[in-house]
């Protein structure tokens, strides 16, 4: 049996994502988005128009069957956890129900710590666990874009009898290099290798210039799972890490196997998205305005599940030469007035009001931003809740961009948020 073939007999599948818990880690602090994480988890970030980057991961989980989830929270968790409440609260089924979208929060369950790491998080949550007595444990990463049935994933794992599976992405080794664990695998597909975050990574044998990255998904055999965190967590010396400190320590010893996310039709490299830099969240995002994107928002087999706002129809108003309100390769968001401006090839978020003789070009605003009269914005990453005063130019010129504190990236993308505009939307005094 190849590395991307496995069985996928679909009672045998079902069986094996209801003996399943996911756990999925959204606790991250996101820090190479820069302001856009200042007062959010990267979990809670906007994407797509109208989701939150956590809503894929949670939605892959349910139209794959796994319908046990819980959701391992920290850094700045408040935004993270009012959207789980808001928006995943109807999946709850009542008590002793064994379907449900659970909150566990960083709360010192075990020790006087923190979640101290991957791993750690996992230890601190071994008693939530083991009341739920699941034969599995898939362990997700909570800040990928990316649709993916778990099924072939789970199905994967018992075929091989492993005791850990790492789900891989086949990447270019300078995009890997410093960002992602990278494996080794032998001809059968197990694991002999694990750098994390290396250097300079080890290329797949056959393709030059390309190296297995990990996903940071995994599958444990559920007892498996207990020995090696509490293992972990009686070492000393060690990140509590499973790419740092787990995965090192078991490839040798035990069978721990690679699968390779690929797109379930075609055999090709599926779509994955680490939108962990301002390039990336910007640039993925614009992807979606494109005429055919990879990453089809509109499949009826594959929701995307996520809460919103109830707000009327986007509306477009004024119809006159130089005052038309227009939005040409884009999407609009319930909620939105254009009133006598032009939007193009740009996500305007829930509730933005772009007011007349003003331009939106090449950008990407958050809920809630107002853009006065006569403001051009171009290549942009507008945060939630900024109100752009009439006759601003953003993305214009970089240099003035930069001494008005607004951040411009290598690549000429500018990020403006509340704070920078001097408009205080959180308070810590």
């Amino acid at each position: 049996m190849s590395l991307y073939e496995y069985s996928t007999e679909s009672r045998f599948v079902s069986r094996l994502t209801r003996d399943t818990l996911a756990l999925v880690l959204a606790g991250g602090a996101g820090s190479r988005l820069r302001e856009l994480t200042a007062w959010r988890a990267k979990p809670a970030l906007y994407f797509g128009g109208k989701y939150r980057i956590i809503d894929f991961t949670l939605s892959n989980c349910l139209n794959s069957g796994i319908r046990r989830m819980g959701v391992l929270t920290q850094y700045k968790a408040h935004s993270l956890i009012r959207h789980l409440v808001q928006g995943w609260s109807w999946f709850q089924t009542g008590a002793g129900s064994k379907e449900f979208c659970e909150i566990l929060p960083a709360s010192q369950r075990v020790g006087g710590e923190w979640y101290r790491g991957t791993a750690d998080a996992i230890y601190q949550n071994l008693d939530i666990i083991r009341a739920h007595d699941p034969k599995l444990v898939l362990i997700l990463s909570g800040d990928h874009i990316y649709k993916m049935d778990y099924g072939p994933f789970l199905a994967a794992h018992v075929e091989r009898k492993a005791d850990m599976t790492i789900c891989c992405n086949e990447m270019p080794v300078e995009e890997a290099a410093g960002q992602f664990g990278v494996m080794t695998i032998d001809e059968t597909g197990r694991i002999i290798g694990f750098d994390e975050k290396p250097a300079k990574p080890n290329e797949i044998p056959g393709r030059p210039g390309y190296c297995l990255a990990s996903m940071g998904n995994y599958v444990f055999n559920t007892e498996f799972l207990y020995e090696q965190v509490i293992k972990d967590a009686d070492t000393p010396d060690t990140q509590h890490d499973f790419g740092r400190n787990v995965i090192p320590a078991i490839i040798e010893d035990y069978r721990v196997y690679a699968y390779a996310f690929r797109d379930p039709d075609s055999g090709e490299q599926a779509y994955w998205r680490d939108v962990g830099t301002l390039r990336a969240f910007w640039e993925a995002n614009m992807e979606l305005v494109s005429k055919s994107p990879q990453l089809n928002l509109y499949d009826r087999d594959w929701p995307i599940w996520t809460y919103q706002i109830q707000s009327p129809p986007a509306k477009f108003v004024w119809d006159e030469d130089g005052r038309r309100g227009e939005a040409i390769q884009s999407m609009v968001s319930g909620g939105c007035i254009v009133s006598g401006a032009y939007v193009h090839n740009s996500l305007l978020f829930s509730r933005v009001y772009v007011h007349s003789y003003s331009t939106v070009n090449e950008s990407v605003v958050l809920p809630d931003v107002d853009i006065g009269e006569n403001c051009r914005i171009e290549k942009a990453i507008i945060d939630a809740g900024a109100r752009i005063a009439p006759g601003t130019e953003i993305g214009v010129d970089p240099d003035a961009d930069r001494e008005r504190g607004f951040r411009v990236t290598e690549e000429g993308i500018t990020l403006v948020t509340p704070d920078m505009l001097g408009q205080q939307l959180h308070f810590t005094r």
